[in-house]
């Protein structure tokens, strides 16, 4: 039976630590394999189905796109952001008249649609009925001509008279009157969610900018300049409103020579927690992050692993966000590794999140293999990383001494109380991973007194029957033979 929600205040930077969120009154953490975006603008889309399956795998957190579609293409051809034309459902009314560049008829950007706002309510109203967070996107990059040509902002999709622009320029301030409809898109959508406690703000998804082949075409700090444009608005809107949402996201990556920097995402002003979307060639701080290429079914859990913690002391959440590593592999190998990105990032102190691309039109909760593998897999996770002291855990990267190649140590938690131990194989699949791990050792120091040892399968979600070890020194154990990954956990005793 889900209860009704109980009112207090939106989702908020939890006060006494600030990696964390409060949501009705408890600490969360941000962490699912969620449907790609899409549930409101698709009109098949059954998300209620996909809404239920959520909140019983304990997902908290679910991302809304509500002005962007994407294209089909033989590399990923299937999406809920994918929706066939006479089914895509756009923020804006069409005018009856008219051919758009997907053969429906034009749109009238000074009409609302009434079915696009009722399903935005609904899709809102249930998730805050199920507890689950919506991160809702106003605007994201378009990425090239064609899925440009699919947007209703472009002039040859409406009857508005805007001009026709590079598809790199929606991102900034160069044309007055496009602004102006992104700027009242943006209004619109901030005034009819604006009573959801279970919601937050994301500028645009993907933000980026800086053509070394075309220098005409916008800067990443042009790209800014727009978002934090954006943002004020966001702010501007909701003061006279009865409640202040978070907005996150990201500053704008490089395009060419490709680089995604995040220093100023966190040191900003602009944004409350931020996202980012693992990729190569992740900087912060000088130093130079390779979490991945899209799609690619790498794993890269140990510079994953040292982002998390390199950003660890800045006072933002961070949201490894989108994860699309291995997501178009549909099968357990490409849903290991992201159950390991996944362990990964929680007890490195980051939230997570992945694209199910199982979640398709009339198959909303995924698939039998998606149910037993990932879906499973990530309310085994939640369940977990909600049941320890959140509040006052914190990552421990010099509490493991030592352990045994090919193993990665995350050490998560509260020295003298309880210390979780992530260990997985950092081997890429070519190099052999999912091999049994034999003969492994673990090291590490704990304070005089007695503690519990036992060990948790992130699969199954079982715990082994505990032993007594005594600290004062270096403990050194023998792990149980496993694959892929293993969970230590040590208790106090006291």
């Amino acid at each position: 039976m889900v209860k009704e929600p109980v009112m207090t205040t939106t989702i908020r930077i939890h006060p006494d630590n600030p990696k964390l969120f409060e949501f009705r009154g408890k600490p969360l953490v941000l962490v699912c394999a969620t449907e790609h975006y899409g549930a409101v603008m698709n009109r098949p889309f059954q998300f209620e189905r996909y809404l239920l399956d959520a909140y019983e795998k304990k997902q908290t957190l679910t991302r809304l796109f509500v002005l962007f579609r994407e294209q089909q293409s033989p590399f990923n051809p299937y999406s809920t952001c994918k929706p066939e034309s006479p089914d895509f459902i756009a923020p804006f009314a069409r005018t009856g008249k008219g051919k758009a560049l997907d053969w429906q008829t034009l749109y009238d950007l000074e009409q609302w649609n009434p079915e696009f706002f009722e399903r935005l309510h609904r899709f809102l109203s249930l998730a805050s009925t199920y507890g689950i967070i919506v991160e809702l996107t106003l605007l994201s990059n378009t990425y090239g001509p064609d899925v440009w040509a699919l947007n209703p902002l472009n002039s040859k999709n409406n009857v508005n008279n805007l001009e026709e622009i590079n598809w790199p320029e929606y991102m900034s301030l160069r044309h007055p009157k496009l602004l102006e409809w992104q700027l009242r898109h943006v209004r619109k959508i901030v005034e009819e969610t604006n009573g959801y406690d279970n919601l937050i703000y994301e500028i645009c998804n993907e933000p980026g900018g800086g053509f070394a082949a075309d220098p005409r075409n916008p800067t990443p700090s042009e790209v800014n300049e727009w978002q934090a444009v954006i943002a004020r608005t966001i702010r501007e809107t909701e003061a006279a409103l009865p409640n202040k949402h978070l907005i996150v996201g990201q500053e704008a990556f490089t395009y060419e020579p490709w680089e995604q920097t995040s220093d100023l995402s966190f040191r900003d002003e602009l944004f409350d927690a931020v996202n980012i979307h693992p990729l190569p060639n992740t900087t912060y701080a000088g130093t130079a992050y390779e979490l991945g290429e899209f799609m690619s079914k790498q794993l890269k859990l140990r510079s994953f692993r040292n982002y998390c913690l390199a950003v660890y002391d800045e006072r933002k959440p961070l949201n490894m966000d989108e994860d699309n590593i291995a997501s178009q592999y549909k099968d357990p190998d490409g849903w290991t590794i992201h159950r390991k990105r996944a362990w990964t990032a929680l007890l490195s102190g980051a939230h997570y999140d992945v694209i199910d691309f199982s979640i398709i039109n009339y198959c909303e909760t995924g698939t039998p293999q998606s149910q037993k593998h990932l879906r499973t897999w990530m309310r085994i996770l939640s369940e977990f990383v909600h049941s320890i002291d959140l509040i006052h855990a914190k990552p421990l990267p010099s509490f493991v001494t030592a352990v045994s190649a090919p193993l990665l140590d995350a050490a998560f938690g509260v020295v003298g109380k309880e210390i979780h131990i992530y260990l997985a194989d950092e081997r890429e699949l070519a190099e052999g991973s999912g091999e049994s791990i034999r003969h492994a050792e673990i090291s590490f120091k704990l304070p005089a007194g007695a503690c519990r040892v036992s060990y948790f399968s992130p699969v199954s979600g079982l715990p082994s029957p505990s032993i007594t070890v005594q600290g004062g020194g270096e403990v050194c154990l023998k792990l149980p033979e496993f694959r892929h990954d293993l969970l230590v956990r040590v208790t106090s005793e006291e």
